[in-house]
């Protein structure tokens, strides 16, 4: 009895309407892990064409400026289960460990009469089945691109096949024959692809291989216009590409059938390029691990889509559709040789921006576009706002439905404040927060390498669109930069952001001690 009062109690508190469970709208999240808007054509089609994703776009609404809270994987899917900035969910770097028994969003619509699922990549550090979800099949960890391993509600299973495939099935297998029909449903469908080490599927070995992608302008950035963090990242296609990234060696966890397709698709491909290496310059060495690099990144981007399709196909044959509100998102954007770079992490544009499509039939203009500030910040509100749930208060973002019709309200966030917190860590990228209203962008790049620096940056991007160059300090700039220094302390206060103290090298680990032929330590 105690059990169903508190479960009432929770009910009046975030239900906001008196709309029927059966009548509210499924969702559909649809996520990918690494996809930049350059790489969906639905916003550049310059290098690939992205059908059932544009689909997305077309029967729906395409938002231009969906910045992140923190770029990196384990921390965005954080703020999406919370509502809140990685310093208050606990979540501020990979290989944190979340604490999944604090309040997140698929809780609540549980306990509103939704059925919750997650498929894919969870990402969060816990060896266990996921809170709040009354399904979920995951991968351990990263995972793999082929035969992966995976946790169906906590207990481990074994699949044989590429791993975005077997993602689709599972989402697919969960709608046709797990679902409980008689109540509305979020599922969480949720891809590996297209992360590192972009390893493609079957399919699409050999797509590209007659096609040269177009470079970005400034793949051969010399970081001159910046501060010095932006030179002592280590994420270049010229020097941090490895020898399996590049496809040069491995198989990752592929069997004989498997591998032999692989070779049937690279070998002849590597052995050109190892003959012709010798006599290749430095730059023609770089062009080449782009094409290869880039062209591996497309192909699992291209499964993915497919991949989308089959779902939205589904949605349509058993008459779903019409009452499943679809969103497409990722955790971030990514480098396609923007700067010379790959990876994330950075304030940049590139790995700010993370696409965002949302379709609602009978809500949503098809083909309609939204500039306004979004952030998956307001992902976990929006998710409630649709499902007609009160948002709690001590959620940090904002729902994004009143966005849906087009209009902006006047009370919308004007600027964005990001923070990035891991370094030391991978691809030494320094650790900065800052703030932009879409025009100008002011950096604070506070760490690097476990040393505190005061280092700032300053870019008009109206003007210098691909922030090239710091205008820090610069006359002309003088008022600008007092207006989002402001902003920046204002934000801080609101969001409770506080002072990193966490900051120096990690300790290193002393050597194991050797042992005496008895057996006793030295």
């Amino acid at each position: 009895m105690r059990r169903s009062i508190l479960a009432c109690l929770m009910l009046s508190v975030v239900l906001g309407g008196e709309a029927k469970a059966a009548d509210r709208p499924n969702i559909l999240f649809i996520f990918t892990d690494d996809h930049c808007q350059q790489a969906l054509s639905a916003y550049d089609d310059s290098r690939i064409i992205t059908p059932n994703m544009d689909r997305i776009a077309k029967e729906g609404m395409r938002f231009d400026r969906c910045y992140v809270t923190n770029g990196i994987c384990g921390p965005s899917r954080a703020v999406i289960q919370t509502g809140k900035y990685s310093h208050l969910n606990g979540f501020i770097r990979n290989g944190n460990k979340f604490d999944g028994t604090q309040q997140t969003f698929p809780k609540l619509l549980q306990h509103a009469g939704y059925q919750t699922a997650v498929v894919g990549k969870w990402h969060l550090g816990e060896h266990m089945a996921p809170q709040g979800y009354d399904y979920s099949e995951v991968l351990i960890g990263q995972g793999p691109y082929y035969n992966p391993p995976m946790l169906k509600n906590g207990e481990k299973t074994k699949h044989t096949g590429y791993t975005t495939d077997i993602i689709t099935d599972l989402a697919l297998d969960w709608l046709k024959d797990a679902r409980d029909d008689s109540k509305p449903f979020m599922l969480m469908y949720q891809h590996k692809a297209p992360h590192r080490n972009w390893m493609p599927g079957p399919k699409y070995l050999n797509w590209l291989d007659d096609v040269e992608v177009a470079e970005p302008e400034t793949l051969f950035d010399d970081y001159s216009g910046r501060t010095s963090a932006a030179s002592q990242q280590t994420m270049t296609v010229s020097r941090h590409l490895n020898d399996r990234d590049l496809k040069l060696s491995g198989y990752g966890t592929m069997n004989e059938e498997q591998k032999a397709k692989w070779n049937e698709a690279y070998g002849a491909k590597n052995e050109a390029f190892r003959k012709a290496k010798p006599n290749m310059s430095e730059k023609e060495i770089i062009k080449w691990k782009y094409q290869r690099y880039v062209k591996d990144y497309l192909r699992c981007v291209k499964s993915v889509d497919d991949g989308i399709g089959r779902v939205l196909d589904y949605l349509d044959e058993a008459g779903l559709a019409d009452n499943t509100v679809v969103i497409y998102s990722s955790d971030q954007g990514w480098y396609l040789g923007e700067h010379g770079w790959f990876d994330k992490r950075w304030m940049y544009e590139e790995s700010l921006k993370t696409p965002l499509l949302v379709r609602w039939p009978g809500r949503i203009k098809p083909g309609s576009t939204q500039d306004a500030i979004v952030s998956n910040l307001d992902f976990a509100e929006t998710f409630l706002d649709i499902a007609g749930f009160r948002v709690p208060s001590d959620m940090q973002g904002r729902s994004i439905v009143d966005l849906f019709d087009g209009t902006t309200p006047g009370d919308w966030r004007k600027s964005f404040y990001y923070h990035y917190y891991e370094n030391p860590g991978a691809h030494n990228v320094a650790r900065h927060y800052g703030v932009t209203n879409g025009q100008y962008k002011l950096l604070h790049l506070y760490a690097l390498g476990g040393e505190r620096r005061n280092d700032w940056e300053l870019f008009d991007l109206e003007k210098d669109p691909n922030e090239l160059t710091s205008v820090w300090g610069h006359p002309d700039y003088k008022d600008v930069q007092s207006m989002l220094e402001k902003e920046l302390a204002s934000l801080r206060e609101e969001f409770q952001v506080p002072k990193d103290t966490q900051i120096g090298r990690p300790p290193k680990k002393k050597p194991a001690r050797k042992p005496h032929q008895n057996g006793k330590a030295k």
